[in-house]
């Protein structure tokens, strides 16, 4: 596993360039003789960690689906695989410096982020909603009123939960994690009342902790909005590809098959089940395969 860069590396001033450089994907992975692929820690049943160094999840395996693809498209079975861990704040510039070449997490495809970076076909809809202790009394919003409430940083929810608080006079102060157990350990710590978050990580970040049964996920969803994996821009070829598997999936009745291991069947590492049927949205992209984006 490849170590977090610095933050001078990160801060990239010369991102546009690393990205020019690097738009043909297909082309530098076959110069490389490898392909980077990003995973998050704790995206539980996306992309997080069974082990160390170990991720798996329901995007993993579709990452590892877009490589069968790359692997028979360049002609070349040895094509090695190196994984990059990243967080909701490094993982766009880990892809447009040329360092990550595709990440499939829990990444909110909208039309800021679309700016630096390309999407792929949605393949989930999820909406901001609210984890925390059964005994905080926390029902919705308002409860929240002049309280701290966890997010985390570099996330779309960050922003949504903030608008929120200030259109309805909430005055919450938002208090950011660094990653979703991070967040999560500060309401756990009594640092924060509750953790707003994308409703499908707090079911499966609820599954995975110690005491389940302590937590709840409650308050309305605000926002609906779709996950894609993410690449560099102006790369038709990879796009294409990763498109054609994504959609081929739909299509053949993969997809479905591989929503119900992880959505609907227990998954490691405690062998929680989120029983969470499809949606109306995901179901109607099954057809659809639109990359179209949240606002």
């Amino acid at each position: 596993m490849k170590p977090f860069l610095s933050a001078a590396v990160l801060a990239c001033g010369a991102c546009a360039a690393a990205t020019a450089a690097h738009a043909d994907t297909l082309q530098k992975i076959a110069d490389s003789g490898k392909i980077t692929l990003a995973y998050r820690e704790s995206s539980v049943p996306f992309s997080y960690l069974a082990g160390p160094g170990e991720p798996i999840g329901f995007s993993v395996d579709i990452s590892n689906a877009v490589v069968n693809a790359v692997r028979a498209k360049l002609k070349n079975p040895a094509i090695k695989v190196e994984l990059q861990a990243v967080t909701s704040q490094n993982r766009i510039p880990l892809i447009t410096n040329g360092t990550v070449d595709l990440e499939c997490g829990s990444t909110t495809n909208n039309s800021a982020r679309g700016k630096d970076v390309q999407f792929a076909v949605n393949y989930f809809y999820t909406g901001t909603r609210l984890l925390t202790k059964k005994t905080s009394g926390v029902q919705n919003y308002a409860d929240l009123a002049k309280k701290k409430v966890a997010s985390t940083s570099g996330t779309t929810n960050a922003q949504v939960i903030r608008k929120y608080s200030r259109e309805n006079n909430l005055e919450m102060d938002i208090v950011l994690g660094k990653d979703h157990d991070d967040s999560m350990l500060l309401v756990d710590s009594g640092r924060a009342e509750a953790f707003a978050m994308d409703d499908i990580l707090l079911f499966g970040l609820k599954g995975n902790a110690r005491n389940p049964a302590d937590w709840v996920v409650v308050g309305d969803s605000l926002q609906v909005e779709p996950y894609a994996c993410m690449l560099r821009k102006d790369d038709p070829q990879f796009q294409a590809l990763v498109n054609g598997v994504i959609g081929g999936m739909m299509k053949s009745g993969e997809f479905e098959k591989l929503y119900t291991k992880w959505f609907m069947s227990p998954v490691p590492p405690k062998g929680q089940n989120l029983g969470l049927p499809m949606s109306k949205e995901l179901r109607d992209n099954l057809v659809a395969q639109s990359d179209k984006p949240a606002n």
